[in-house]
């Protein structure tokens, strides 16, 4: 039997199904929630509450939005030409902080896992397919992680789109060692694209 009032116990038992969150880590987060200011408290009650009933998948790209398109599908300065196919979207957050890409995106909200049961109609291939159908798109960037399930999915989009959208350029993000990674600690795939993808340098 918990020492703790009901309630306390039952945001323990909640935070801690968090993901990265341990019970000692929910029992921290809630008793510093008990010592904050009311106020405080409610503010992040209220954006709890606004999170679930407001937000949704953009009609467009399946990024997540509060209106029918999200921002960047509504950005009136972006190439509607270029398309970068990301798995989701914390991943397209991840390619807009450098601020370079102006194209827009699409979110496939997962990638084929067949040992978890997950095929192309568990994503949205389809929603894409009605993209590529409009003839607005001219390139498709394959920026699916670089793992098995990510390569597998890219696979398959690019058999799709070269079979019955041939007119469409495909590529691929580029890959290899990251600024300031140790090569002891690359694992094995990095270390391949790193040589296979190596260029000349030029001599001075």
């Amino acid at each position: 039997m918990s020492a703790y009032a009901q309630c306390i116990q039952d945001l323990i038992s909640e935070l801690s199904h968090l993901p990265g969150i341990g019970p000692k880590s929910a029992e921290r987060i809630t008793f510093h929630l008990l010592k904050s200011r009311k106020e405080d408290v409610m503010r992040l009650a209220q954006a709890l509450q606004d999170m679930k009933s407001k937000v949704r998948y953009c009609e467009q790209c399946f990024n997540l939005a509060e209106e029918e398109l999200c921002s960047v599908c509504k950005d009136a300065q972006r190439d509607p030409s270029v398309v970068l196919v990301v798995e989701q979207p914390r991943d397209l957050m991840a390619l807009e902080n450098p601020g370079t890409y102006r194209g827009l995106y699409h979110v496939l909200l997962g990638r084929i896992a067949p040992l978890e049961g997950i095929g192309p109609d568990d994503l949205t291939i389809a929603g894409l397919t009605t993209r590529l159908q409009a003839g607005t798109i001219k390139e498709l960037i394959l920026g699916t992680n670089p793992n098995v399930e990510g390569d597998g999915t890219a696979l398959y989009i690019e058999n799709l789109v070269t079979s019955q959208f041939p007119a469409v350029q495909l590529s691929r993000l580029a890959r290899g060692l990251p600024t300031g990674s140790s090569i002891e600690h690359a694992n094995r795939s990095i270390l391949a694209d790193a040589i296979s993808g190596r260029q000349q340098v030029k001599p001075r």
